[in-house]
C-alpha cells in the first residue's frame, strides 16, 4: 500500500461561500435543531469561528468543501458575504479526498464530563448556554456527573486496554458474562488496582507455559483454562457441603454442568423429554427448565 505523501501547507483564502461546492455524499449529518443553532451563532458572531477545508479541483474549476459543509451552508443561510477557508491547491486523488473528509469527521476528542460540567456551570446566561449547542443527551449526562468522584488527580490507577479480534471477542464476552452472572453484586466500572498485578502474572504464566510472546494469545490460553473450570464458579451460589443455594436470584447452567455446550444427541434427548413433560402438564410451558425439578424429585 502506498504511503500518503505530505501535503503542501494549505493557504488561507477569503471569498464568497456561495462559490464553494458542497459534497454530494457527506457521512456527517447535523440534526435540524443543531443546524439552526449553528446559523444563530454565526449570525451573532458575524463570521465563522472555525475554518472549512476546501480543495481547488483545477480539472473541473470547482472549489470543493472537504470538511465544513454544514458551517459553509450555515454561513450562507446566515447571510455572510465572505468567509475564510483553508484551500489545498495541489492535485488530490479521490482516495485522498475521501480520507481527508472522513478523518476530519472521525478524529475528534472526547469531553471529560466532569470538566465539561464545571465549565458549563460557569455560564450564567441562558443565551450562552444555548450557544454551546449541547443537546439534551449531553445535558442529562452533566446532571448525573459527580465531579468529586471523577478527579483523576485523586486516583492511583493504571489503565489496561485489551483489543480482541472477532473470534477472541466472542470467547471473552462469554467468559466475562459467565463470571458476572455467578455473583449478586452491583455493576463495577473499574477493577481494584490490586488486581492489576495478578492479571499481568496470569498473562506471564500463560506465555511462559506455552512459550508464546503475544499477550492476546496468552489471554486466549487463560480463557481456555477458565472454560475448563466453569463448574468451580458454582461457589458463587452453591454450598457443596450443605447442598443448598447461598443466595437468591439465578445461576448460569454452565456452572451447573461445567460446560457451555453438550452433544446434539444429548441435547435432543433432553429437549424431547422436556417436551413430553410439558405436554403431560407436569411442567409449565412458559418455564420448561422446571423439568429439572422433576428430575431432582425422581432421585428423592
Amino acid at each position: 500500500m502506498d504511503e500518503p505523501t505530505p501535503l503542501a501547507p494549505p493557504r488561507m483564502v477569503q471569498g464568497d461561500p456561495r462559490t464553494l461546492t458542497l459534497l454530494d455524499v457527506n457521512a456527517r449529518f447535523l440534526p435540524h435543531e443543531q443546524f439552526r443553532q449553528l446559523v444563530a451563532n454565526i449570525q451573532r458572531d458575524g463570521h465563522l469561528t472555525s475554518t472549512p477545508l476546501v480543495w481547488n479541483d483545477a480539472g473541473s474549476g470547482r472549489l470543493i468543501v472537504l470538511s465544513g459543509n454544514h458551517r459553509t451552508l450555515a454561513a450562507i443561510e446566515a447571510g455572510l458575504k465572505t468567509i475564510w477557508w483553508m484551500q489545498i491547491d495541489e492535485p488530490l486523488p479521490r482516495q485522498r479526498q475521501i480520507a481527508l473528509q472522513l478523518s476530519h469527521n472521525a478524529i475528534a476528542g472526547q469531553d471529560d464530563p466532569a470538566i465539561l460540567k464545571e465549565l458549563y456551570d460557569e455560564l450564567e446566561s441562558v443565551e450562552w448556554r444555548q450557544y454551546t449547542g449541547l443537546d439534551d443527551k449531553a445535558l442529562d449526562l452533566l446532571e448525573k456527573v459527580d465531579v468529586s468522584s471523577l478527579g483523576e488527580a485523586n486516583l492511583d490507577f493504571a489503565s489496561v486496554q485489551l483489543m480482541f479480534l472477532p473470534d477472541e471477542l466472542e470467547r471473552a464476552e462469554a467468559a466475562f458474562d459467565a463470571a458476572r452472572s455467578t455473583v449478586s453484586a452491583d455493576q463495577r466500572w473499574v477493577a481494584g488496582l490490586e488486581q492489576y498485578e495478578p492479571v499481568l502474572d496470569a498473562l506471564e504464566t500463560s506465555r511462559a507455559a506455552y512459550k508464546i510472546g503475544n499477550s492476546a494469545t496468552a489471554l486466549g490460553v487463560i480463557l481456555a483454562v477458565f472454560d475448563r473450570h466453569l463448574g468451580e464458579l458454582a461457589d458463587g451460589w452453591f454450598d457443596a457441603a450443605m447442598g443448598d443455594a447461598t443466595r437468591k436470584g439465578t445461576a448460569p447452567l454452565e456452572t451447573v454442568f461445567g460446560v457451555r455446550e453438550v452433544p446434539v444427541e444429548t441435547a435432543a434427548a433432553v429437549r424431547a423429554a422436556v417436551d413430553r413433560l410439558v405436554k403431560d402438564g407436569r411442567v409449565p410451558e412458559n418455564v420448561p427448565w422446571r423439568a429439572l425439578d422433576v428430575l431432582v424429585k425422581g432421585f428423592d
